[in-house]
């Protein structure tokens, strides 16, 4: 029995559990456009898409960090593990749709055709609410926090350490009923008086989910002047700042939206009230300074879409193209010409790393935009704008996502540095334990390696790596000049190692390959079959063959004492961040001093490779997980 009010019915479908409103929808398409009463099914799926679209609306807001990072009530942010309890946060509407589908049935009093409008319905509706439904739920949340209810039925809720629109829809079967009849009581009540009406229906349930909303957002939103001009309303309506103690505290503020059962019931906290005006009041300021930044960007328009603060689900599960997110590419298109037009660096992510605070700040630029001549200097100036914030912040380290330090674009970050001598934070390109999570990743008994993207950054520190362990690198360039300069910094006895070539057809022997710009279908064609592509280009390349293997960007596993991770960067798994971010992570832990900007000093690959394992990141790849610096003939 407990079971079964625990535990919706259709837990056990999944996904497979959206059918149930095949019923509603065949009945709203099939039926006869004469027939009056089939127009209570096309309410029941508009009001049930009106309702998803209230709650997505609010988690969306409440994830955009850029916004209202200021206005949070509790700083962290909500990990893996919340967004996965409340998966199906959406069974709420599926069993108030069965119940309205049922009631239509079984009640002559439902099928009788309602009027549009009844200024007598509202009124109605209202008196109910807060005669009944408001003591009703009060008498009946504060049973639910009793031993015996609330281990059985009620923890699974206030099991969410951070409350979100989300989680006012989380909740065992019989709350979700306890809900419904909640709910349903001003609105059967309404038509028993006959002053029922069909606007009437809309604005309740839509107005009750808005609140609910309200009450679970984590960010205040009301203004405490409010209150200090009218006094009373606060016994009228919640804020989240008000909800926010019921979760952390307990044991107080029971009401549904109106304090003032609390206050009849002596169970309102003292300093609910006070604290809303410091969070109103301290909505200003800059409460939280990061102590590491990772500036991001934007890969492509669809990627545009894997952000918190549009679907936390999709977010939470690495980057693919998702057919159910094409007719938003229209909109995601038009809100780039808007950003591309003028447009600031913003917050899309936050985490705490023992303690201190990490933040992702996103370039509002796609990545085709970094290859345009014309963007150049507005993407430098962006960078710049937002290295400068973070040095006025306090910020004491800022690293550079793949594009935000391309050679061709600032140097690997040297633009900025040479500009600004000053600053006191720290620029990081991070490149070096990108080096050293790829490095990491060759077998321990190659003896040749082909690589494209030779004389980049990493192209050049991975070949003056290799050479020195006396490993044979087959450098494909089409600048002999820029060759021969790498080779000179090799020593005398390691310059052998670095071959020049110039056509593909060079490495049709060699298996490891390791890819540092963009490579064809036909160009991998010459790769012999059991080939493995390590890689470090960005964006990915396309997986063509077959008969060979692939490896992911250089990543690295966050250590197990992160908290407050909720989203996935880009394709990585949960938890795994790109190379270059865990570098500036890395350079901040470490206390470094020093810039990481420009050419990779070869000689500290293995210092921020050990510093890395020492701090508890962990290599993505099982291939050895070796340092570096094990790698030999």
């Amino acid at each position: 029995m407990l079971r079964l009010l625990s535990a919706s019915p259709w837990e056990h479908l999944g996904s497979l559990k959206y059918l149930l409103y095949a019923p509603f929808l065949m009945i709203a398409i099939l039926s006869d456009s004469e027939d009056k009463n089939m127009t209570w099914f096309h309410h029941i799926l508009i009001i049930c898409a009106l309702r998803a679209t209230i709650y997505t609306f609010w988690t969306s807001y409440c994830n955009m960090y850029f916004l209202n990072r200021n206005r949070r009530i509790i700083q962290e942010g909500v990990d893996f593990k919340q967004i996965d309890k409340e998966w199906h946060w959406d069974n709420l509407l599926i069993l108030q749709s069965m119940i309205a589908y049922l009631g239509f049935y079984m009640s002559p009093m439902l099928r009788n055709l309602l009027p549009v409008w009844d200024t007598r319905g509202f009124i109605a509706i209202m008196i109910l609410h807060m005669a009944v439904s408001e003591p009703l739920y009060y008498l009946a949340h504060k049973c639910f926090h009793g031993n015996y209810l609330f281990s059985k039925f009620h923890s699974f809720h206030h099991s969410s350490p951070i409350p979100q629109p989300f989680t006012a829809a989380s909740a065992t079967y019989l709350e979700q009923l306890l809900l419904t009849a909640v709910m349903g009581i001003p609105i059967l009540g309404s038509r028993l008086i006959g002053c029922g009406s069909i606007s009437a229906i809309y604005v309740y349930i839509l107005s009750f989910d808005f609140l609910r909303c309200l009450g679970h957002c984590n960010v205040e939103v009301i203004p405490h002047q409010i209150f200090d001009t009218f006094p009373f309303f606060k016994y009228l309506l919640y804020t989240p700042t008000y909800h926010s103690i019921h979760h952390t505290e307990m044991g107080c503020n029971y009401c549904l939206f109106m304090p003032l059962y609390d206050a009849l019931g002596n169970t309102l906290n003292n300093k609910s009230w006070e604290l809303h005006r410091t969070m109103s009041l301290d909505s200003g300021k800059n409460r939280s300074v990061p102590n590491f930044v990772f500036l991001a960007h934007v890969v492509d328009i669809t990627s545009s879409l894997h952000v918190p603060f549009m679907f936390p689900s999709v977010a939470s599960m690495p980057y693919t193209f998702r057919f159910f997110m094409l007719p938003l590419w229209p909109v995601a298109f038009v809100v780039m010409l808007l950003m591309w037009a003028k447009s600031k660096v913003f917050l899309i992510s936050f985490y705490n790393l023992r303690g201190k605070l990490h933040q992702t700040w996103a370039v509002p630029r796609f990545g085709f935009q970094y290859f345009l001549p014309f963007a150049k200097r507005g993407i430098n100036k962006q960078i710049e704008d937002a290295i400068l914030r973070a040095d006025k912040l306090g910020v004491k380290v800022i690293s550079l996502a793949a594009l935000n330090k391309n050679e061709a674009l600032n140097g690997g970050g040297m633009l900025f540095v040479n500009k600004h001598p000053d600053l006191k934070v720290r620029v990081v390109h991070g490149n070096t334990l990108t080096a050293a999570v790829t490095l990491n990743e060759i077998n321990e008994d190659v003896q040749e390696v082909f690589l494209t993207g030779a004389t980049s950054k990493l192209g050049r520190a991975i070949a003056l790596y290799l050479c020195r362990r006396k490993i044979r690198v087959l450098m494909y360039t089409s600048s002999p000049d820029r060759f021969q300069k790498i080779q000179k910094e090799a020593p005398a006895d390691c310059q052998k190692y670095l071959v020049l070539v110039t056509k593909y057809q060079a490495a049709k022997h060699c298996k490891t390959w390791i890819v540092g710009k963009w490579i064809t279908a036909k160009e991998q064609n010459w790769a012999p079959p059991g080939t493995h592509f390590h890689q470090f280009v960005v964006p990915p390349i396309f997986t063509f063959r077959k008969d060979c293997t692939y490896g992911d960007l250089a990543a690295m596993r966050l250590p197990e004492d992160v908290q407050g991770i909720g989203s996935c960067e880009y394709t990585m798994e949960r938890g795994v961040v790109h190379a270059c971010h865990a570098g500036g992570a890395v350079h901040h832990l470490e206390g470094w001093t020093h810039h990481e900007v420009g050419a990779l000093d070869v000689d500290r690959i293995d210092i921020v490779w050990e510093a890395a394992l020492k701090h508890g990141f962990r290599p993505v790849s099982n291939r050895n997980n070796i340092s570096p610096k094990q790698i030999q003939l």
